[in-house]
């Protein structure tokens, strides 16, 4: 046998222990752990007042962007002191809203 053949043989044989079931005692290996961003929990903020600002950062001294009403839902992204920021669930995304009007946050 040269060693072209040699090497074919050794590759058909060992794909098909590898496309086969397990030897006996053998292991399967876990599926890949998700990452630690693909773990990660949506946080979902809740408005709790009708008129509600959202503005374009954390304080009244930032623009009004616009305004939200009772049940408008938030995807939380970040905080700074009393204000969250997020991404209004089918509407702008990074704005901020004072935590005074937001359930579940």
């Amino acid at each position: 046998m040269n060693k072209r053949t040699l090497a074919a043989a050794f590759l058909i044989s060992t794909l098909a222990l590898t496309a086969g079931p397990l030897a006996q005692g053998a292991q399967a290996v876990p599926a890949a752990v998700p990452s630690a961003a693909a773990q990660q929990q949506i946080i979902v903020c809740t408005v709790n007042d009708n008129g509600v600002n959202f503005r374009g950062g954390p304080g009244t001294q930032y623009p009004v962007l616009g305004q939200v009403n009772k049940g408008q839902q938030l995807n939380y992204r970040d905080r700074k002191g009393e204000w969250v920021m997020g991404d209004l669930v089918g509407g702008r995304t990074g704005v901020w809203i004072h935590d005074a009007y937001l359930d579940g946050c």
